[in-house]
């Protein structure tokens, strides 16, 4: 009875000012008295029932006093209770505010003030009560944090709070979040196990990790054993000691954690208590000479028990009987029976669509290195297959596209118009390369694939020491534009990123570029021409020479092009083209000598097979290049022409 006049007492103590009696008497400070206590002791043992009561209020001052709170910005007059927003002033003054009308009361010295200043616990729990003020905030951001708070620290009082956040919400990305959020909350907090078991069906399809990890608490169980199988609904399985579910050790120490049966005894423990209570050559009553097999042994360490001079233990046979007359199973434990048979009804068709999708995922990733390697194999494919020239140096003609690419950007700052102007000037630059090391070394070495080899290896060396004293030795960047960035998801499993979607659109361009050159343009047929019969071309009018340097020069060319797809994914250094020169020419070796089509089927099988081998063992990638060169050198002792082989005098040469 005395409280409205203790309460009109205090707030004019407390402070200042014409706002201070409204300040008592406000239903949010009443709020606040009720719970002074235990939010002044600030303990997360009791402090949930404060939190609760504000959060639960109804009261359009609770969010800001919970924000307040949790921002160590609420503080408490010691002399009466009552309790403020204040912002310091200086070091001993502060600026309080009524937190029924946030309007100013007034500064007041400090000292009679105690700030409270909840810890990480607490302010986690009243960042949990904030979310359902969050969830309908008028600011898109502050919506999608609330709904990142429930997804790490969901509770079940954060349901309720989202279905009334659902029908108001007009961001179509956000509402479709929160109705998700809410069917996995229903998932696990639903009142009934019907609409528990509704949710989980309604996931149909879905391979959402936080789906997974939803049911996956669902279906916990604990193993436990009795004399009989318990006739309820809640056992998950009967496991049978010594398959793989369940070991008889481990069946056994179930049954001594139970209480069912003596701790058992190692050989080693049994001979040395054996020992300590030989007694006149004999133990336990049994002949020390006639301990030779186990049977007797067991029998003098029993006697020992019945004797109370060892604690008692179990022999082998008396615990593989004990295990045989106890039946062991799963019981669940983190739901209702018919809700955790549902979750694990959806895990296993989940487990399902996952291999699925884990198999469409390795495809998208095999072909996409193949797109990578294709492009790296192309040029190579017509100065190896088509000319029969072994060039070593092929991977530093992709190296000095790369560099070609980072030099145009570092002149044109727009990453799209940098990418634009660097992809036909890589392939001048390394057009115009090719065509002089033709002219002034393979020229001179046709027909001679040892010295080829040789002179093309130390042009290798040459290129990477040249680009070593121009850039440096470290990796160069070369941007991607920013409608490159990102990946295209499918799902949570299935995504690739849009830089491999675009070299795999440019694999694709050359491949039909590649074609209409050979097939539908004059120096095409020429090219054909030379491959089939060089003498017979010769005769006809067309120069070989010229012929050879032009093909020389457009796989060169090529590979530069390659070379600044593949720097927008991968470092840009000196020897990045050692990385892929081996690929290119099992690629080229694989698909076929001297055949586009052998060069593409060539670029899936080994781009197929390095990623199932690397799926096989993810954490050794220099292995798994290790296998698939030695099934590579299987293949061809079986295929030694490839997969598509040429026919004709172009096979004969």
């Amino acid at each position: 009875m005395f409280r409205p006049l203790l309460l009109c007492l205090a707030a004019l103590v407390a402070a200042p000012g014409p706002g201070a009696a409204q300040q008592a008497d406000a239903p949010i400070q009443l709020l606040l008295q009720d719970h002074g206590e235990a939010i002044a002791e600030s303990s997360r043992r009791t402090i949930g029932p404060a939190i609760d009561a504000l959060a639960g209020s109804g009261l359009a001052e609770a969010r800001a006093v919970l924000e307040r709170w949790q921002a160590k910005e609420m503080w408490r007059h010691d002399a009466t209770g009552l309790f403020v927003h204040a912002e310091e002033v200086d070091r001993n003054t502060i600026r309080i505010f009524d937190f029924a009308t946030g309007e100013p009361i007034g500064e007041v010295p400090d000292d009679g003030y105690t700030q409270l200043k909840p810890n990480s616990g607490i302010r986690g729990m009243i960042g949990a009560a904030l979310v359902q003020f969050q969830l309908s905030d008028p600011d898109p951001s502050r919506r999608q944090e609330a709904l990142d708070a429930i997804e790490r620290d969901a509770e079940a009082s954060h349901l309720a709070a989202l279905r009334a956040a659902i029908p108001g919400e007009d961001d179509t990305a956000i509402r479709a979040r929160k109705q998700r959020l809410e069917r996995l909350l229903t998932i696990e907090f639903g009142e009934t196990e019907a609409e528990r078991i509704a949710a989980i069906e309604g996931f149909e399809a879905d391979l959402g990790v936080d789906l997974r990890a939803v049911l996956n608490r669902l279906v916990q169980t604990r193993r436990e054993v009795a004399a009989t199988v318990p006739d309820t609904a809640d056992v998950a399985r009967v496991l049978k000691p010594g398959s793989e579910a369940l070991a008889v050790p481990e069946a056994y120490g179930l049954l001594v954690e139970a209480g069912l049966a003596p701790q058992r005894v190692s050989r080693e423990d049994r001979r040395a208590a054996l020992i300590a209570h030989i007694d006149g050559g004999s133990v336990g009553g049994v002949q020390v000479a006639s301990l030779d097999t186990e049977a007797a042994r067991d029998a003098a360490f029993a006697a020992l028990v019945a004797a109370g001079l060892v604690a008692t233990a179990a022999t082998d046979a008396e615990a593989e009987a004990a295990v045989r007359a106890h039946v062991f199973f799963d019981r669940y434990v983190a739901a209702p029976p018919g809700v955790a048979e549902a979750a694990a009804l959806a895990l296993k068709a989940i487990e399902g669509r996952l291999a699925l999708n884990q198999g469409a995922d390795l495809l998208l990733d095999a072909l996409s290195l193949a797109s990578i390697y294709f492009l790296a194999a192309i040029g190579l494919a017509i100065t190896f297959g088509v000319m029969g020239v072994i060039n070593m140096a092929h991977g530093e003609f992709i190296m000095m596209g790369a560099y070609t690419g980072y030099v145009v950007q570092q002149l044109v700052p727009d990453h799209t118009l940098s990418i634009l102007i660097a992809l036909p000037l890589a392939f001048v630059v390394t057009f115009a390369a090719g065509v002089a090391m033709e002219r002034l070394v393979i020229r001179w070495l046709y027909n001679r694939p040892l010295e080829t080899l040789l002179a093309t290896f130390g042009i290798s060396v040459a290129l990477q020491q040249l680009a070593k004293n121009i850039f440096g030795t470290q990796a160069r960047p070369l941007t991607a534009p920013g409608w490159l960035d990102g990946s295209l998801v499918l799902n949570d499993v299935v995504s690739i990123s849009y830089i491999r979607i675009a070299i795999f659109a440019l694999a694709l361009a050359f491949l039909v570029l590649f074609l209409f050159i050979m097939n539908r343009t004059r120096i095409g047929l020429e090219v054909r021409a030379v491959t089939q019969n060089p003498r017979m071309a010769a005769s006809m009018g067309i120069n070989p020479g010229r012929i050879n340097m032009l093909t020389f020069g457009l796989g060169s060319g090529i590979a530069g092009i390659a070379g600044v797809a593949i720097g927008l994914y991968a470092k840009v250094t000196s020897e990045m083209g050692q990385d892929y020169i081996v690929q290119s020419f099992m690629t080229v070796v694989v698909g076929g000598v001297g055949n586009i089509w052998g060069t593409l089927v060539g670029a899936s099988m080994v781009g197929l097979l390095q990623k199932g081998i690397e799926w096989f063992n993810p954490a050794n990638t220099l292995a798994a290049q290790t296998y698939m060169i030695l099934f590579i050198i299987l293949f061809i002792q079986f295929r030694p022409r490839g997969i598509i082989a040429l026919k004709g005098r172009a096979a004969e040469a």
